[in-house]
């Protein structure tokens, strides 16, 4: 009997530190006796989180909430991780719920890649997300917006809306039914094809100049692309220095000739002001003013005198001056 009751108190103890070790586990008591640092998070609301709940990194389990405490008009979280190198600095935190029971956990995003593990007791960012409260007065707020608006569409009111309306059928039923049997009308003539409405729609005609518009155009468009692609021909070969426009503008022979025949034009200028050669002897030397002004006095005198000659006296003076 002895040794039956030392066994029953025996598995009373095993099932009792059984249960302690999953209370403990479930809420985080054994992550304390676990490897793992810490890091910190500032909130303005922690949504009824609480020490024990869950930390995770895309839904996969990474530590639990350690201490919760007040520190500059924040609330300090503090995060127990289990294995370092998961968290970076410039993960952010986040307070998320599951289902609408309100359990929270808190979810860690990756971070850059390139950032720095986040150190012990280190100060990560965190990212504020409405909780269900703030969401269940706003969908109260939109009920009663609801419940508010059928109110108003009940009993006097929906009368008032539709009576004016009722009303206005009635009265003008004879001109709402002529513009029907009109559009009616007008619907059986386009449907037969009669009218240019009807024409429009069933005749091909419109189809095939438009056609003929489209194809003209597109002709058009090519010859207009081979005159701008023999015209950009024309202006590389012009570029190229090709061609008597090439050469013109690329070749300097024409502007040096050019210049050279300048400046021979302004040396012969300058010559004939200065009284050199036959022409600038001409234009500058006076004696043959004089000696052309003498000769045509001497001709006068001559003409005057075979004036009062008869013809055979001046042919007779002629030949007597020739031979």
């Amino acid at each position: 009997m002895r040794n039956t009751l030392e066994t029953r108190l025996g598995m009373f103890f095993a099932l009792a530190f059984i249960s302690a070790a999953i209370i403990f586990e479930m809420i985080g008591g054994l992550d304390s006796f676990k490897g793992g640092y810490n890091v910190r998070a500032h909130f303005n609301n922690i949504q009824e989180l609480k020490t024990g709940d869950s930390v995770k990194m895309a839904g996969v389990q990474i530590g639990r909430v350690g201490d919760i405490s007040l520190a500059n008009n924040k609330v300090e979280v503090s995060l127990r991780l289990t294995k370092p190198g998961q968290v970076k600095t410039d993960s952010k935190a986040t307070i998320k719920f599951v289902g609408l029971l309100g359990q929270n956990y808190i979810a860690i995003d990756f971070g850059s890649p390139t950032a720095p593990v986040a150190t012990e007791n280190a100060l990560i960012e965190t990212a504020e997300q409405v909780d269900l409260s703030t969401i269940m007065v706003k969908l109260d707020s939109v009920a009663t917006g609801v419940e508010n608006l059928t109110k108003s569409f009940s009993g006097d009111s929906l009368n008032n809306l539709i009576g004016p309306f009722t009303d206005f059928l009635k009265e003008n039923n004879p001109k709402l039914s002529a513009i029907l049997s009109n559009l009616q009308n007008v619907s059986t003539q386009i449907a037969k094809g009669e009218g240019t409405a009807g024409k429009l729609i069933f005749e091909d005609q419109l189809y095939h100049s438009a056609l003929s518009t489209v194809t003209n155009l597109n002709t058009t468009s090519d010859e207009i692309k081979l005159t701008i692609s023999q015209a950009r021909g024309v202006i590389e070969q012009i570029n190229a220095g090709q061609g008597t426009l090439g050469k013109l503008a690329k070749d300097d022979t024409l502007y040096r000739e050019a210049t050279t025949g300048m400046t021979n034009f302004k040396e012969i200028l300058q010559k004939m002001n200065q009284g050199q050669g036959s022409v600038g002897k001409l234009i500058n030397d006076e004696s043959l003013y004089k000696n052309a002004k003498m000769t045509l006095q001497k001709v006068e005198k001559a003409t005057e005198g075979l004036e009062d000659q008869g013809p055979l006296s001046i042919l007779g003076t002629i030949m007597g001056s020739l031979f």
